[in-house]
């Protein structure tokens, strides 16, 4: 199941920091002003933060599942915990979160193909696509239109996505070296 840990609120400085750094780079660099896809992706990443987040489903075993795989096994054979709306969203959260932020993780999967890792011959652009898809046409209770329409949004340009939080990633980079590095001695 999904834990429910509490999330930064609407105010919270990470939420505020994310919120004008996706607004920036998704305008700036995408060229993209999608104001709800923005405040998507800046909320994703600001409770993302909190590592129990990234890796909230404990099916039935009661162990954390932290694959892809494992998170797909779950969302298919309903041992999520969660509604399949809500495992699936995850999915694709998940998929561009790791994409986006930490694309070299993906690439070591790759080669760990001879060791049985069964992420390594997953697709992540496929499964996160499929994941936002279904994640629209599966609504929760009282879900909006428009909430499913950001998720088949979120599904058609998951690749831009992937690329807007990857220009987050490079100013997040360049925001950690400063005018005194050269005298730091860590």
């Amino acid at each position: 199941m999904l834990e429910s840990e509490s999330q930064p609120g609407p105010h919270h400085l990470l939420r505020r920091f994310f919120g004008i750094l996706t607004e920036r780079n998704f305008y700036e660099q995408l060229g993209w002003p999608d104001h709800r896809v923005i405040r998507y992706v800046a909320d994703l990443l600001a409770d993302f933060a909190d590592m129990r987040r990234v890796y909230p489903f404990h099916p039935d075993t009661g162990i954390r599942a932290t694959g892809i795989a494992n998170l797909l096994l779950a969302a298919e054979t309903g041992t999520s915990g969660v509604t399949e709306h809500l495992a699936h969203r995850h999915i694709g959260d998940f998929t561009l979160f790791m994409m986006g932020l930490f694309p070299e993780h993906l690439t070591r999967l790759k080669t760990r193909l001879a060791t049985g890792c069964t992420d390594a011959l997953i697709d992540y652009v496929k499964v996160g696509k499929r994941s936002y898809s279904l994640a629209a046409e599966l609504p929760e209770e009282g879900q909006a239109s428009e909430e499913a329409a950001l998720f088949r949004k979120l599904s058609d340009r998951f690749e831009l996505c992937v690329a807007g939080v990857a220009c987050i990633r490079e100013d997040l980079r360049r925001r950690r070296h400063g005018p005194f590095d050269p005298f730091r001695t860590d």
